[in-house]
């Protein structure tokens, strides 16, 4: 750890497992703080160059739809850390080494491919490559536009020769035609005239690099290293086109990706193309006078299938394509501001006193709608399309993170992602059998559904994911109202599921029901009896079930539910067992925790995160918490827990949890707010927040923490807003931090669409359309219509919070 102190100010850098120093500022709206970028409400700037921070930036300054992600790499293509294009679902197949096998180890891994990159446009000025490494740079910015959803550059370069150039380009992927991409390069040059060289490539098989040296094996937060993944099959080109089909050889995916280009120039110019294997290549050569410019517009198409054969997906390609030449560059950008304009309506939040988190919370907001927006029945990723990072796999975070803030802003997708898990089905149906149980058991950690996680007591034992599965869907179904959904998909989901926790537990001697032998979301804990997040979250899930059966009575019987069956699952769910420790007067995270002997915390400072530092056979036999587990499922099934227990489960658990998952610390924040810790609430936020614009993991290079970024939205609209949705009723217990003087949020809840605006005293709350909901604000039950309703809120009551364990001390930001 290392900690400095600024202005009176600690900041520790938690999970860094290098020795730099960061330094910690809470800048003015247009101030430009030491992590490199300047403050701006709408945007993300990075002024300079910095070879060092090329990794960083890449993952920052990408930009997705939920289908096509492309790394924020220069159109030159080098210098160049990580050179990231990725289509969802598209992943080579790997062999799992294990030290000694066993009966259902699962047999393959996949790692996500980084596919033909379309990036790449190399410039040559006179005979010159531009490259940022040599010459000089006079000006360089890059603007990550939230309201555009465009990645805007201006360079000014200078050649080792002293010829001068300015770089101007724009890129999007656009979200309302997702097999498309699209470039506006400009050059233009300086001071007298010049010979410029275009180079508008399509590249598969790039080398990759990146991650500092450091592979899986030394860090298993990396991807594996996948070399030449991709069989050409085809290679064409013609005028100003050129089409790539390959396929990967053990995953038998094709890929195709096709290139177009309208060209401006002042003069007459030399134009070829040729495609070849792996690469095909425009090049354009001109003769461009001073104070004119060489204007290149290049129109990306993805296009990929299981199935499909290579000229069909040509086809495709061609067709994507041939619809954004027909759009245009100008009318593309025009769609795009449009889609985020309806997205901001929905989902923007707005925050008065730290002009930096403003910036942040929006930059998060707007990386989730890019992860998600446009997947169309796939997964979304850990780390979305932004880098290759855990082999590009989805996880529980995905339903327990991500798709809260979906759900309650763009639920279309939300319900596309549950779609896809159900399109899984026969794969978890599959599992569940191989490993002797019921029902559906869904995986840990897979890119198309199959479990392909090598360490099973942190894979195949975290079974809450199917509960966490469970629970996502019957949050969608009550706050969306989507029937159809429910009858095509939800029904199947939550009774399958309940079926594999029907089978798993068992009720004792005593009539409990007990789940023994898992691991919750503490993976420092593994292999346990009852954990306390699971059990609650299949109680959840075997609820839901019951009730899901009782609207749906038709599709119930077709998937051959009896009533023998729903009552079965209503005694496991009855019958749960919670553990606790009567002495300690807390709740245990699992049966027998607070027996375990305690970790010595003071050994620990300066080897974050443990799992690189010391080994799971010791982590597994003390009372370490990695991220936060009970103290989590106190929000998420917060209706089981009286306020006195929530205040004093948490003066237990935070102190012993050392926070080494990004998804810890927006967990702890919304409880933090709920039991009354409002500064410590903000600081956890902050960490949440911050995980990546400042890079508090040293790990942003292999992309970005999707679920932390969420976190964002959920800190702010559940813990600070106290919002909450146990059984369809949405209330909110809104309380701000000193730090901030004013916060609104935006959520969508059955069609209608409702904006909630706090300040120190008061709520209002406003419908902006559809039809009036039912709402309480702290424990007060209103009825939201056309007249806004004002509501007070109660003084908060200082308390002090406990400590977090040394070295593990939140991302401060409060004074």
């Amino acid at each position: 750890m290392i900690e400095s102190n600024t202005a009176g100010l600690v900041h520790t850098t938690h999970g860094d497992t290098s020795s730099h120093p960061d330094t910690l500022h809470i800048p003015t709206h247009g101030t430009r703080p030491d992590h490199g970028f300047d403050v701006h409400p709408w945007e993300l700037r990075w002024r300079g160059f910095d070879i060092d921070t090329i990794g960083r930036t890449e993952a920052l300054f990408a930009l997705s739809n939920g289908h096509i992600g492309l790394r924020g790499t220069f159109e030159e293509g080098e210098p160049v850390d990580v050179p990231g294009t990725y289509l969802n679902g598209f992943y080579e197949l790997r062999d799992l080494p294990y030290a000694e096998s066993g009966y259902g180890y699962p047999e393959s891994g996949q790692t996500v491919v980084n596919v033909t990159d379309g990036k790449i446009i190399r410039l040559l000025v006179e005979d010159e490559p531009m490259d940022l490494r040599y010459g000089s740079t006079v000006e360089h910015e890059r603007v990550l536009d939230f309201r555009t959803g465009t990645l805007r550059r201006e360079t000014m370069w200078t050649s080792p020769t002293g010829r001068t150039v300015r770089i101007t380009s724009e890129r999007l992927v656009s979200f309302t035609k997702r097999t498309v991409a699209a470039i506006r390069y400009e050059v233009e040059p300086i001071g007298e005239d010049m010979k410029l060289v275009l180079q508008s490539d399509l590249l598969a098989n790039e080398p990759l690099a990146g991650a500092g040296g450091k592979s899986a094996a030394d860090d298993p937060r990396l991807a594996a290293a996948l070399d030449a993944p991709l069989v050409a099959d085809l290679a064409d080109s013609e005028d100003y086109s050129a089409v790539l089909v390959h396929h990967t050889r053990q995953s038998g995916l094709t890929v195709a990706a096709a290139m177009d280009h309208e060209l401006e120039l002042p003069g007459s110019g030399d134009t070829s193309i040729r495609a070849d294997g792996d690469l095909a290549r425009l090049t354009v050569a001109a003769t461009v006078p001073q104070g004119t410019k060489i204007v290149l517009t290049k129109f990306l198409g993805y296009g990929w299938s299981a199935r499909r054969s290579v000229p069909a997906l040509r086809a495709q390609v061609d067709a994507a394509i041939a619809m954004a030449r027909e759009t245009g560059w100008d009318a593309l950008k025009e769609e795009q501001a449009a889609y985020l304009a309806d997205f901001w309506r929905d989902a923007d939040i707005e925050l008065d006193g730290d002009a930096e988190m403003q910036q942040a919370v929006r930059f998060s907001l707007f990386h989730v709608l890019q992860a998600g927006a446009r997947g169309q029945s796939r997964a979304i990723p850990a780390k979305g399309l932004t880098g290759p990072g855990y082999d590009g796999h989805t996880f529980w975070d995905t339903e327990t993170f991500i798709m809260p803030m979906l759900t309650y802003t763009v639920p279309a997708a939300a319900g596309e992602e549950l779609r896809w898990r159900h399109g899984t089905m026969d794969k978890a149906k599959a599992r569940a059998t191989e490993l002797g149980e019921s029902g559906a058991m869904f995986p840990w950690r897979s890119i198309n559904g199959d479990e392909c996680s090598g360490y099973w007591p942190a894979g195949t034992a975290g079974v809450h994911v199917s509960a966490d599965i469970a629970n996502a869907t019957a949050k969608y179904i009550r706050a969306t109202g989507d029937e159809a959904f429910e009858v095509e998909c939800g029904v199947e989901l939550l009774v399958e599921i309940a079926r594999f926790f029907a089978g798993l537990g068992h009720h004792d001697a005593n009539g409990q029901f007990r789940i023994d032998g898992i691991t919750g979301p503490d993976e420092y804990t593994a292999i346990v009896n009852n954990n306390m997040f699971t059990n609650l979250a299949a109680q959840q899930a075997l609820r839901d079930a019951v009730t899901s059966v009782g609207r749906q009575p038709a599709v119930a019987r077709d998937l051959g539910v009896t009533a023998a069956e729903t009552a079965l699952w209503t005694s496991c769910a009855d019958d749960m067992t919670m553990p606790y420790d009567d002495a300690l007067g807390v709740h245990q995270q699992s049966e027998a925790f607070t027996l375990l002997a305690p970790w010595d915390f003071e050994r620990s400072r300066g080897r974050y995160p443990l799992l690189l530092n010391y080994p799971y056979y010791d982590l597994y036999r003390k009372q370490v918490v990695k991220q936060a587990d009970l103290v989590f499922a106190m929000y998420l099934f917060g209706d089981r827990f009286t306020p006195e227990q929530k205040l004093k489960n948490f003066d237990y658990y935070y102190p012993i949890t050392v926070r080494d998952s990004s998804l810890s610390a927006c967990c702890e924040a919304v409880t933090a707010a709920e039991v009354g810790y409002l500064d410590l609430a903000y600081d956890l936020m902050s960490e949440s927040v911050f995980t990546d614009l400042h890079d508090l993991h040293s790990n942003v290079s292999s992309g970005l923490h999707i679920a932390a970024l969420a976190g964002a939205w959920t800190d702010c609209v559940a813990g600070f807003g106290g919002m909450r949705d146990f059984g369809g009723s949405i209330t909110f217990a809104p309380q701000l931090p000193r730090q901030l003087t004013y916060m609104s949020f935006r959520m969508v809840v059955r069609e209608s669409r409702i904006v909630v605006a706090i300040d120190a005293e008061s709520a209002t709350y406003r419908l902006l359309s559809g039809p009036t909901i039912e709402l309480a604000h702290h424990g007060e039950t209103f009825v939201l219509g056309d007249v806004p309703v004002r509501r007070s809120i109660p003084a908060p009551t200082p308390q002090q919070a406990p400590s977090a364990p040394p070295g593990c001390e939140p991302y401060r930001r409060s004074l």
